[in-house]
């Protein structure tokens, strides 16, 4: 019996201890949540510190933006015109060379060699004529005194034009042997960037190989080839064929830094089918050689210019269960939530289409804290500040 009631009491002991902890625990939380009531309260209150900009109205630019290849204007594999062997290469891998440079040097003599044996045929085939001329003349005045026959003169008239005939061949064979040798110099068709060399000197080339010495990239001007979805190209083309320029800028692929600065020259003849998109080229004049041929860079074309339209800055734009809204500080410094249709994005501005004028003052930061009919202050950096030190904050009146 004693055993019984020692268990029965052991059980009220611990039953009674979970009562009073979960007493505990619950009156904790009332007090907590009365707290966060009270604070909360107190925060609606009291003015909350936020920034904020006006809205303006001014001109945007709109960009459309596209991942491009830099795609050199011309790329030559500047192969040899004769056999030979290579004698003498005078570039350097990566250099930069202008057109009619000399490249490389195949070994001359045996084309010279062929120059002296046409010219020297030349010069006897022209002695040939001469003695032929000759030799008509004295026919024609022996002819004038019936002293020989018509067929002799008609005779010699005929070797006269074979020999000349002969001459003008023997001028071509010369001509040709001296093209062979100027061969023998291999210089550079376009002006541009070297690549590594493909051959080193030393070795016998021909004109059959397919390697050739080395590879020319021009790099100025450059392109760069860019698609866009088929949605976009009504606008394109309206503002390609109204006006002279439509300007491209190129950036790197984190798309922060200004590569070059272009304009559009050419849109493709079809849509690709597969992806929907066509492909567009832009031009630049590459001065200080930022692209590179194969490089990716990001692409923005400006397809349109909204004049006069309502601009704030991104850092304005909230998104809830409402949509796209702002916090416009109003009479008295009271926020209330206006829901706002946005338009193009350049840079950290954004056009609004919709919700707002210019002149008011929206809330840039500091706007988690806030709800509607929230009491803000708005505060301001001062720009005149010790070096190394924070800047003052100063409360700025908001504009009505």
């Amino acid at each position: 019996m004693k055993n019984f009631l020692a268990k029965h009491r052991i059980l009220f002991l611990v039953i009674l201890i979970i009562l009073v902890a979960v007493a505990v625990v619950m009156f904790a939380s009332a007090l907590s949540k009365r707290k966060a009531q009270q604070q909360a309260q107190m925060m609606g209150q009291r003015p909350q510190p936020v920034t904020a900009v006006a809205v303006e109205e001014a001109d945007m630019d709109v960009y459309l933006k596209a991942l491009g290849t830099v795609i050199p204007l011309n790329t030559v594999t500047v192969r040899p015109q004769v056999g030979g062997q290579l004698i003498h290469l005078y570039f350097k891998e990566g250099q930069t060379v202008e057109k009619d440079d000399v490249l490389a040097q195949i070994d001359p003599r045996p084309f010279q060699v062929q120059v002296m044996q046409a010219e020297g045929q030349l010069a006897k085939d022209e002695e040939l004529l001469r003695n032929a001329e000759v030799e008509l003349a004295r026919y024609k005045v022996l002819l004038a005194q019936d002293s020989i026959a018509v067929q002799q003169v008609t005779a010699q008239e005929s070797l006269v034009k074979q020999y000349k005939s002969v001459i003008q061949a023997d001028k071509g064979q010369v001509a040709s042997a001296k093209l062979q040798l100027s061969y023998s110099r291999i210089i550079a068709p376009i002006s541009g960037r070297v690549g590594l060399k493909l051959v080193d000197p030393g070795n016998i080339v021909s004109a059959s190989e397919s390697g050739g010495i080395a590879v020319i990239t021009q790099l100025q001007p450059i392109t760069v080839v860019f698609s866009v979805p088929q949605d976009n190209l009504p606008a394109i083309l309206k503002r390609f064929r109204s006006v002279d320029i439509m300007p491209v800028i190129a950036f790197d692929q984190d798309g922060k830094t200004i590569l070059a600065k272009g304009k559009l020259m050419a849109i493709d003849n079809l849509i690709d089918t597969s992806t929907g998109t066509v492909k567009l080229k832009a031009g630049f004049k590459n001065e200080h050689n930022q692209l590179f041929p194969n490089q990716f860079v990001n692409i923005r074309l400006r397809v349109d210019t909204l004049e006069d339209a309502t601009v704030m800055s991104t850092s304005a734009v909230q998104r809830g269960s409402i949509g796209t809204f702002v916090y416009v500080v109003g009479k008295d410094q009271i926020v209330n939530v206006r829901p706002v249709k946005l338009g193009p994005v350049q840079g950290d501005r954004i056009a609004v289409a919709e919700g707002l004028k210019p002149g008011e003052m929206v809330v840039t930061t500091g706007g988690d804290k806030l709800r509607e009919g929230s009491k803000v202050f708005i505060m301001t950096r001062d720009s005149k500040t010790a070096a190394g030190k924070p800047g003052k904050m100063q409360q700025e009146p908001a504009k009505k």
